[in-house]
């Protein structure tokens, strides 16, 4: 930094010895000048805000296809939520919020639509080609398929970051059938150091995404009717919740009781991972990022008891909500919709649009099928609900367009 350049604290809190620091940054795949005001992981974050991907994170389902109505969750509103419960569980650990930030904003921008029904389809029809997997993709998005640099593909993120994305779930095993072809092609560039653990950063992250989509999940589900408070209140966690609401409100209405229920449940959760990882930090003493790399297990977690009622939870919602009739019938439109774009797309890639089609031939895949595969794939996976149920109609609806 020149001495005409202001000297910036880049952390607003001091930072625990176990956190990543972004001047220690083990750097970006293709080298760049620092900036002047903005730390290296907040560049992160602000490249990943501006990304194509992260806005059509708006019309991509969460459960529900984006139509059902406009008060449930989407991608986006998902994601915010996660970012926000990271900064707050980041916060209070003194560890690095921009990073945990980045990573939290990341996770989903490689999802398909309509959800992991979507990702279940187009995964099929990826089989005999390398298979497909929405972390990879999040990866692939980030590192190859946003185009917003001249001198570069991809958002070239930190090292820790991009660690972040691979391994906020723990170790990275490669995928037998090849589906991580994102996570081969950056280990090439940069050693991930896939057999260990993330940064505490990407492990906040990791956590808060668990706290968000459970307790969001519970609020569309009632919103949609597949459920009733009284059914919740035989799943132990929310009973107990709903129990401390009424005993501390009384009679309320139900629209404020499931807010004050959720509210108290997303705090019961924050505060058993604070209690949880603060003992586990104590019992290992990291003196270094790496130290939490190496611990040989997750350090962000839910204690046991915790644990246990959220997997109770889980079942309830998947018996309940993601194998719910409703749902199901809308499998069959979306298998039909994937497969239908896939083979279209795949047989004859000039029907897809000339952006894609000069991307299929950059890479070789006129005359390569699995290349082109894995464009279509990529293609397909960035479209948002809309969009691909209006793709389906101009390629399948005889009538449509036609004067």
């Amino acid at each position: 930094m020149s001495q005409n350049q202001p000297s910036y604290n880049y952390c607003a809190l001091p930072l625990a010895a176990y956190a990543c620091v972004p001047e220690q940054s083990r750097g970006r795949v293709h080298e760049e000048k620092d900036s002047a005001h903005r730390s290296a992981f907040q560049r992160d974050r602000d490249r990943i805000i501006h990304a194509s991907a992260f806005r059509r994170l708006k019309y991509k389902t969460q459960v529900f296809v984006y139509d059902e109505g406009d008060h449930y969750r989407t991608r986006l509103t998902h994601t915010l939520e996660v970012a926000q419960i990271t900064r707050s569980i980041a916060r209070a650990l003194m560890v690095n919020e921009d990073l945990a930030e980045a990573v939290a904003l990341a996770h989903d921008l490689g999802h398909t639509p309509f959800a992991h029904i979507g990702e279940e389809y187009l995964a099929k029809c990826m089989a005999p080609y390398g298979g497909f997997e929405h972390n990879d993709q999040s990866l692939r998005v980030l590192t190859t398929l946003e185009r917003k640099y001249p001198r570069w593909v991809g958002l070239n993120l930190t090292w820790e970051t991009l660690e972040g994305v691979v391994k906020h779930n723990g170790p990275h095993d490669m995928s037998p059938n090849g589906a991580d072809i994102a996570v081969r092609e950056l280990q090439e560039q940069m050693d991930m150091e896939l057999g260990g653990h993330a940064s505490i950063e990407a492990q906040v992250a990791a956590l808060s995404d668990d706290i968000a989509y459970n307790n969001h999940d519970v609020e569309d589900g009632l919103r949609a009717h597949l459920f009733s408070l009284k059914d919740l209140g035989k799943v132990r966690l929310l009973g107990e919740v709903i129990a401390r609401v009424r005993d501390e409100y009384g009679d309320l209405n139900t629209h404020a009781l499931v807010q004050e229920m959720i509210r108290e449940m997303i705090g019961a959760m924050v505060e058993d991972v604070l209690s949880e990882t603060e003992s586990r930090l104590q019992d290992l003493n990291p003196q270094s990022p790496d130290d939490i790399r190496g611990a040989g297990r997750q350090m962000v977690a839910f204690s046991e008891d915790m644990r246990a009622k959220v997997d109770e939870l889980r079942a309830f919602l998947f018996e309940r909500m993601y194998q719910h009739y409703t749902l199901n019938r809308i499998h069959l439109k979306v298998e039909r919709i994937i497969t239908d774009l896939f083979t279209a797309f795949t047989k004859n890639y000039s029907v897809l649009p000339d952006n894609w089609q000069a991307r299929v031939e950059e890479a070789g895949g006129a005359e390569n099928e699995q290349i082109r595969a894995r464009i279509v794939a990529d293609y397909i996976a960035g479209m948002t609900d809309r969009y691909a149920i209006r793709e389906h109609e101009r390629l399948f609806d005889l009538y449509w367009d036609l004067k």
